[in-house]
């Protein structure tokens, strides 16, 4: 069954979408042309999603206020903008996921799996500073 064509609508011809996993250098992540189906450039784009990720776990433990107490808008502000970053981090590991290539998939939960075993070790290390004084 055809769908018809509207004016308004542009046309879309040749455009793929992988909708499964697959293994392979040619894929697109994030932007179009990147990693451009060349070897080393997925092999940076793979190093490039697992520090976003390990980024995201590592950001998860809160800013790191100067002051141990920030306030007012100072504060606030302060906060808004770790968190937006976090979030951008955030959404663009879930889009390098999307490609469904599963390199970047397995990438992504190793960062995310290193950085919580990151943050994890960092809280109780400082529990067991903090019992010992």
């Amino acid at each position: 069954m055809d769908m018809p064509h509207d004016q308004n609508m542009p046309m879309i011809m040749n455009m793929v979408m992988q909708m499964n996993f697959y293994w392979g250098k040619d894929v697109t992540i994030l932007f179009k042309g990147w990693p451009n189906y060349n070897l080393g450039m997925y092999i940076l784009s793979l190093f490039f999603v697992f520090f976003m990720a390990f980024g995201v776990e590592i950001m998860s433990m809160g800013p790191i206020m100067i002051n141990k107490r920030p306030i007012g808008a100072i504060g606030i502000i302060q906060s808004g903008i770790y968190y937006t970053l976090r979030m951008v981090l955030v959404y663009f590991v879930m889009l390098a996921v999307m490609s469904f290539n599963i390199g970047i998939f397995i990438v992504a939960i190793l960062g995310h799996g290193l950085g919580y075993i990151v943050v994890k070790f960092r809280e109780l290390v400082a529990v067991e500073t903090t019992m010992e004084v």
